[in-house]
């Protein structure tokens, strides 16, 4: 009997525990939801049980959200250890907010991981996001202010009316983008930045870099993209100077270049060392690789800076090496006479660019016929 006895209790347990595990429709049937936004590198996650607004058995709760449904304040819910909860910001478990990297909050720094994500709703003045560091618990029964990681004051809006509560993002910057939840007739805003973006793409371009232990195909041109990558952001531009050496002389890949030259010309002049640039550039231009278009616009860079007279020099060197080049040379040789004086030189050249305009630049006649009759009324 004992033994039959120990059987039958040993069999419900086993049940028990099968019944502890078995999938069931969610708590009131607020379905599970989750939105995934990058900004640049860095993800950003918000998982959240989604009410609606007629509640699981049809109510029409209508006007009946916010300061009732949603209670306004800190309170005590009458379950758990909290005294003074704030809003779940959602339903069922924790909303959680999850970093893949550090960001920034009120001008506040947040680590990388998941936060638990709540809102103290207001009946008057601005409300706030609360960050908790605890992020796995039911609701906000248990919720403690010792665990903020921070809070952040912020203004709802009015919007159209949403009948499922709905996490987004919008106003999507390369730097910064603005989760949001919005539920009936509110929209709730919550910025989010990457101060330092640029600095972690140069974290991660490194790694890259540095991850190819054998030669590969387009392998130099991911050094050059590198360094470009520096000079356009104004970073790291002495790691950009090394990346741009390795593409020319690295023994596997490394090649002497008009890109790879122009490139480390280019880190060059970020750093302001300018003659040298200067001499790099003076090597790049002589490639055989080196087009038309490429030399000419080095010649409008130099114009730019305001160095005329070098610019001249590279648009006659353009003329003497591309004499098959009917059109660009001679509109540089006008450019830059022009910009050192020499109204009738660039006159001469102005006119027969102009008598040889290739098909795709017909639309800009008009303009450089102005730059001719602005030179001819000696503007």
């Amino acid at each position: 009997m004992k033994k039959i006895l120990s059987a039958i209790l040993l069999l419900s347990a086993s049940c028990l525990a099968v019944a502890q595990t078995i999938t069931q429709p969610p708590s009131g049937d607020n379905q599970k939801a989750s939105v995934t936004q990058w900004i640049g590198p860095v993800s950003v996650t918000i998982n959240y049980s989604s009410p609606d607004v007629h509640g699981s058995n049809g109510e029409d709760r209508r006007g009946h959200i916010w300061g009732e449904l949603v209670h306004y304040g800190f309170i005590d819910q009458g379950y758990g250890s909290s005294k003074a909860a704030p809003w779940r910001a959602g339903a069922n478990e924790n909303t959680t907010i999850t970093f893949s990297h550090p960001v920034k909050i009120g001008g506040t720094e947040v680590k990388a991981g998941t936060y638990g994500l709540f809102l103290d709703v207001e009946k008057t003045g601005p409300w706030n996001w609360i960050l908790s560091n605890k992020s796995s618990d039911w609701g906000s029964y248990y919720y403690n202010a010792k665990d903020d990681a921070v809070r952040v004051p912020t203004s709802p809006a009015d919007a159209p009316y949403t009948e499922w509560l709905t996490y987004g993002f919008e106003d999507r910057l390369p730097h910064s983008t603005v989760a949001y939840l919005q539920w009936e007739n509110k929209k709730v805003p919550l910025k989010i930045e990457v101060p330092n973006i640029n600095q972690l793409y140069v974290d991660i371009i490194r790694k890259e870099l540095y991850a190819t232990a054998l030669p590969a195909s387009g392998l130099q041109e991911s050094w050059v993209s590198a360094a470009n990558f520096c000079v356009r952001n104004s970073i790291n531009l002495e790691e950009a100077l090394t990346w741009a050496d390795i593409a020319i002389t690295d023994q596997f890949f490394g090649e002497k270049n008009f890109n790879t030259l122009s490139t480390k010309a280019n880190v060059l002049m970020a750093l302001g060392r300018n003659e040298e640039a200067s001499k790099v550039m003076d090597e790049a231009i002589q490639q055989p690789g080196a087009s038309v278009q490429a030399i000419h616009q080095y010649g409008r860079q130099l114009l730019a800076a305001g160095n005329t007279t070098k610019a001249l020099q590279i648009f006659q060197y353009n003329f003497k090496k591309h004499p098959e080049e009917k059109f660009t040379t001679y509109v540089g040789l006008a450019r830059g006479y022009a910009a050192v004086g020499d109204k009738k030189s660039a006159i001469k050249n102005w006119e027969i660019a102009i008598k040889n305009l290739p098909e795709d630049q017909k639309q800009n006649a008009a303009l450089y016929e102005a730059e001719v009759k602005k030179l001819k009324e000696g503007k």
